[in-house]
């Protein structure tokens, strides 16, 4: 009987596990999904528009707060990767909560190269995954890799803030794009 009820356990945590799993992917964007249209002002208060990025390859990645350790990596490694990025036609776009004169700072705290754009009411992070509801304190590290054609090549969940821009430049030259 002690036997049966462990292995009942067992199985309820298994499932549970499971579900939780599964419930951290609820929401991403496969690849060739479209990527949702979008309006955020970036870190000087200028609109940048999904329209603004057709027929440009883009990073879309969601951080969770400006200046904060896992977000300075993260921010500092992409940074240091920014050239090759650059070189492969990539538009590096960092995307958080945060009002945009915090991305202001962060910015120019950490001489990041690319636009840090603000969404403030949670509409993006919501549509694509880096956020449960508008209620959402901070988005999840969460990036996408999007095509000249606004499709999604690459989804980028649980991201490691260590390795990630690694991670990109790798995808884009393996892509050969």
């Amino acid at each position: 009987m002690r036997n049966s009820i462990t292995l009942r356990l067992g199985l309820a945590a298994v499932a549970l596990a499971l579900l939780g799993a599964g419930a951290a992917h609820a929401g991403m964007l496969s690849p060739g999904a479209s990527m949702p249209h979008f309006e955020l002002r970036d870190q000087e208060g200028r609109m940048v528009s999904s329209n603004d990025l057709a027929g440009k390859r883009y990073l879309l990645w969601f951080y969770p707060k400006a200046m904060t350790p896992g977000c300075t990596i993260e921010a500092k490694s992409l940074r240091d990767n920014y050239s090759t990025l650059e070189k492969a036609g990539v538009v590096v776009l960092g995307v958080s909560f945060d009002e945009p004169a915090s991305n202001k700072q962060f910015v120019a705290a950490e001489a990041l190269p690319f636009r840090l754009l603000s969404d403030t009411d949670r509409k993006l992070a919501v549509a694509v995954g880096a956020a449960e509801s508008t209620d959402a304190k901070t988005a999840r590290r969460i990036s996408y890799l999007v095509g000249a054609d606004g499709k999604i090549e690459k989804a980028y969940d649980n991201v490691d803030p260590n390795v990630h821009a690694g991670q990109v430049v790798s995808d884009c030259s393996a892509n050969g794009k």
